[in-house]
């Protein structure tokens, strides 16, 4: 498999995009052990739950994270991480990126738009058809429009991240299936990966597109 140098991943609130962030580095660096991997934390909406959180663990595994030094903290809009523009121009690394929820999150990453157009990057919605502000297509297609104004790039792809926590059946992600097909015709954007977690893969096998996660941080992988 041929991987972006540089990979996004926004989306509404609750997605859960960190954990999948986080998983999305290891992945990078079992594939490719002699690469720098390099996961930027631009979360500034949401203090709670950010891929900081794993950043000792992700160091072990020799992943470098970008994040604010208040990551972690109760300051509830963190300074923008020193050190982004590595992930720019820096092309013989992978950089992937965790933005926050919905269009004040893209903000963040608004500010680096000139950089990011024009290079190898895959700029990922992920969505999750079991919140509350996500479960019909449209609610989605709006908060794609949103997201994309705020950060002046557009998305390249879609990542079904549809689930109920720990208590997610096969059946949840089979189900999201003609969700998520809808979403792909209303944006126009193939759904690159439908994610799960590692115990129900065997279930699963036959879904294009498979990527399976392991939990990272907090307990619940849905919370963002």
């Amino acid at each position: 498999m041929t991987h972006s140098h540089l990979t996004i991943f926004a989306g509404h609130y609750g997605s859960g995009k960190t954990n999948l962030a986080i998983n999305y580095a290891v992945m990078l660096k079992q594939a490719h052990p002699d690469c720098r991997v390099i996961l930027a934390d631009l979360d500034v909406v949401n203090p709670y739950f950010r891929s900081a959180d794993s950043e000792d663990i992700l160091n072990r595994m020799g992943i470098e994270v970008i994040a604010s030094e208040y990551a972690g903290s109760n300051l509830e809009a963190p300074s923008i991480p020193s050190g982004v523009l590595t992930l720019f121009n820096d092309e013989s690394c992978f950089g992937v990126i965790d933005v926050g929820g919905d269009d004040r999150g893209a903000y963040a990453i608004g500010r680096y738009s000139d950089y990011i157009r024009g290079k190898n990057a895959n700029i990922l919605l992920v969505c999750n058809k079991y919140r509350p502000l996500s479960r019909e297509p449209r609610q989605v297609l709006l908060i794609k429009d949103e997201i994309e104004n705020a950060a002046h790039i557009c998305f390249t792809g879609i990542v079904n991240n549809s689930n109920l926590g720990r208590q997610t059946t096969p059946d949840d992600i089979i189900s999201s299936g003609p969700y998520i097909n809808e979403l792909s015709k209303l944006c126009n954007l193939p759904v690159v990966y439908t994610v799960v977690m590692r115990a129900l893969t065997s279930n699963l096998s036959n879904i294009p597109g498979l990527f399976a996660i392991d939990i990272y941080g907090k307990k619940e992988w849905e919370i963002d």
